[in-house]
């Protein structure tokens, strides 16, 4: 279990406060988060085909886990605003366990890391997934969404082990 003393966004009296970051050295930061998208085969059929009326599903939901990831500081209280060089929301069908595993990776140059804003950018692009189809097929399950790289910092590079 975490000790509350250790937990960077509670002062030294218990108080929630946005870390300060200022004395921090601007360093190229990275992360690489995953997760899947689990769904009936006909609704991955579907999507596969681009037969869905609302359009290109994985096209709209890239865009939408491009936009959330710029958006974090405004949806996360404590989250720097951060200026991102580059985000990638790709996605891969899966047709063995009828899922999509969708991969985002966040960039910058910054005094703090891009783990949340590749968080957030995965979940937003998944919820995408299931906001269009969900019509069809209620029982999709967003799950295994974790961070599997990070890269920057003075705690350096970090990777999930498989």
């Amino acid at each position: 279990m975490a000790d509350a003393n250790n937990l960077t966004h509670f002062d030294e009296k218990g108080h929630v406060h946005m870390v300060d970051v200022g004395e921090k050295t601007v360093t190229r930061r990275r992360a690489v988060t995953e997760g899947w998208i689990v769904m009936q085969p006909e609704t991955l059929a579907m999507i596969k085909q681009g037969d869905h009326k609302k359009g290109d599903v994985l096209s709209v939901a890239r865009i939408a886990g491009i936009m959330a990831a710029k958006k974090t500081a405004e949806l996360i209280p404590l989250c720097h605003p951060l200026m991102l060089t580059r985000v990638t929301v790709d996605m891969e069908i899966e047709e063995a366990t009828n899922s999509i595993r969708c991969e985002v990776s966040a960039e910058t140059a910054e005094r703090t890391g891009v783990e949340m804003e590749a968080l957030t950018g995965l979940q937003v692009a998944l919820l995408t997934i299931y906001d269009m189809c969900k019509a069809v097929d209620r029982g999709m399950e967003i799950k295994d969404v974790r961070l599997i790289h990070k890269s920057g910092g003075k705690s350096g590079e970090w990777n999930r082990e498989t």
